[in-house]
């Protein structure tokens, strides 16, 4: 801050206040001139503590533009320090020890970075298919200019250059063949069926695929990818394109239900609700708010069961809320602290495991609203979460360890901290929401220390929400209750997909047709799921 434009300072101890005006330096000037010391202390005081409050909203708002919750290094700093100049007594004390205890446990281990390499340009992937594109000299240069001989061509030079083909509807010509005996009256044969999600339909398994992966997952409402197919020459009504993605959906139904039993059976099982506006004709208002509960088997299974409120139980028939899903669990199960879980983990079958990643977002929150005592337990967050990284791809024993040697102490520290500020603070600040959550939930969300298997939070399931809530912008509502369980069937399997890093088009374009054929065992169901399918094609590849 350069200037103010009024400035009020006491002349002296034993005078009334009189008025400065004008720039700080006048100001400054003016007070030295007249012997004013204190007074020039106060004002540089002042502005210091300005512009640290700059400093901190400054960090904030560049934070904030990528990083969401992020608080960077350099920021969880400048508070620290701000804090320690304010602190006194227990307090102090408090945040000194938790800070020292995150700063000896956490940290990455250090890689040395490769020499820094000049800036070369990206290779090109080597799975692409080539495209041979000749380019012959022009007629005019062929010929030598000094005998007139037609030049031969001795070499050709060969450049990569990484281009496009537009996308492009066609017309599939299925040519079965049929065949007969000549010698004698045998029955005649037929080559099967081509590769269809109907079999007496128009339109091919892929182009169906790519209907169901740009709704659902590209989050592209049905008009807009009828626009995109006019620009290829494909009129297709929305009616159409809506069918067409109902009967993939019922194909695709005895995959979900499989889903529903395998994420029930799985070690660890998370579990996460989001909203779903739905058109409904009987409510006052026209749309109401259903949910898409959103449940995880391990890392590599996910599923979605679809309910026409937020409510704990079935409101409608056919639904199954979050309460009647989980009372069909035994082990633990990763969940916010929701009283919707009340009953569910009233039971011993069934262990609660809570999420730190909405312990700290409390935190967040109240440093978000300038509490900088907040940044004491984000450090050490940090800290835990720099802990998980390094123990990311550990063995589950030996990540137990590496939690009960550096992860357990910070987090005692943290509550200990948590408990000392707790009977000085308002429980209506958000910094004591932050401190309630913590000290009401600590046993669910210090579990993870205790067992190398179990996660630190439940953002698996998070991430998986962006989808829906990225389709909540783009077509605002399901159409119906009956469409809410569609989505619910296209989001299971398009967020297993994303789990097992498999490319959703392929996996559906090639799954439907054979869902369309037959049926399928248990152990059958099994082998199509994503990651399942996806080893198939790796060890055919390979053969």
């Amino acid at each position: 801050m350069s200037s103010y434009e009024v400035v009020k300072s006491a002349a002296s101890t034993e005078h009334k206040h009189k008025e400065l005006r004008g720039s700080v330096l006048e100001v400054l000037q003016e007070l030295l001139a007249g012997g004013h010391d204190k007074e020039v202390v106060a004002l540089v005081a002042k502005l210091v503590s300005r512009n640290e409050e700059l400093e901190l909203l400054l960090g904030k708002l560049h934070a904030s533009k990528n990083h969401g919750e992020r608080v960077s290094a350099a920021q969880l700093d400048l508070f620290l320090d701000l804090l320690r100049a304010q602190s006194d007594g227990a307090l102090q004390e408090a945040d000194r020890t938790l800070e020292q205890t995150a700063a000896a446990n956490g940290g990455r281990p250090i890689v040395p970075k490769p020499p820094k390499q000049p800036a070369l340009r990206r290779p090109v992937p080597p799975g692409l298919r080539r495209i041979h594109n000749p380019i012959p000299v022009p007629a005019e240069e062929r010929h030598c200019p000094i005998c007139g001989d037609d030049r031969l061509c001795i070499h050709t030079e060969i450049t990569e250059v990484i281009d496009l083909i537009p996308a492009e509807v066609v017309v599939r010509l299925d040519e079965r063949e049929v065949l007969a005996c000549a010698k004698c009256d045998a029955e005649v044969v037929r080559a099967p069926l081509g590769d269809k999600v109907v079999v007496g339909g128009a339109y091919g398994s892929r182009l169906v695929a790519e209907l169901v992966v740009g709704k659902f997952w590209d989050s592209l409402p049905l008009n807009r990818q009828g626009q995109q197919f006019e620009r290829m020459g494909l009129s297709m009504p929305s009616s159409s394109m809506s069918d067409q993605i109902t009967w993939a959906t019922d194909l695709l139904r005895p995959l979900w239900h499989h889903l529903l039993a395998a994420v029930l059976a799985a070690e660890v099982m998370h579990v996460d609700g989001t909203s779903l506006p739905v058109k409904d004709k009987d409510s006052p208002r026209g749309i109401v708010t259903g949910s898409l509960w959103g449940y995880v088997g391990d890392t590599d299974k996910a599923v979605y069961l679809y309910t026409s409120t937020g409510k704990k139980s079935w409101q409608l028939p056919g639904e199954v809320g979050p309460e009647d899903y989980l009372a069909m669990r035994k082990g633990p199960i990763v969940a916010d602290a929701s009283n919707l879980f009340d009953e569910t983990f009233r039971s011993s079958e069934r262990m609660e495991v809570g999420c730190n990643m909405h312990g700290r977002r409390y935190f967040v929150k109240a440093l978000e609203a300038n509490d900088v005592r907040a940044s004491v337990p984000i450090a050490a967050f940090k800290a835990l979460y720099e802990v998980e990284a390094a123990a990311r791809e550990m063995d589950v024993e030996a990540r137990h360890r590496e939690r009960q040697q550096r992860s357990k102490p910070v987090y005692a520290e943290l509550l200990v901290w948590a408990k000392t500020y707790q009977d000085l603070e308002p429980p209506s600040s958000l910094l004591g929401a932050a401190l309630r959550y913590l000290l009401n939930h600590q046993v669910a969300l210090t579990r993870f220390l205790d067992d190398g298997r179990l996660p630190i939070d439940n953002g698996i399931v998070e991430r998986l929400h962006r989808r829906p809530a990225i389709g909540r912008r783009n077509f605002m509502f399901a159409g119906s209750h009956a469409a809410g369980q569609r989505a619910a069937i296209a989001y299971s399997l398009l967020s297993t997909c994303a789990l097992a890093e498999v490319n959703p088009s392929e996996y559906l374009a090639d799954i439907l047709p054979k869902l369309t054929r037959g049926t399928f065992t248990r152990a059958e169901f099994a082998e199509l799921l994503p990651a399942a399918w996806k080893a198939r094609r790796a060890n055919s590849s390979s053969l």
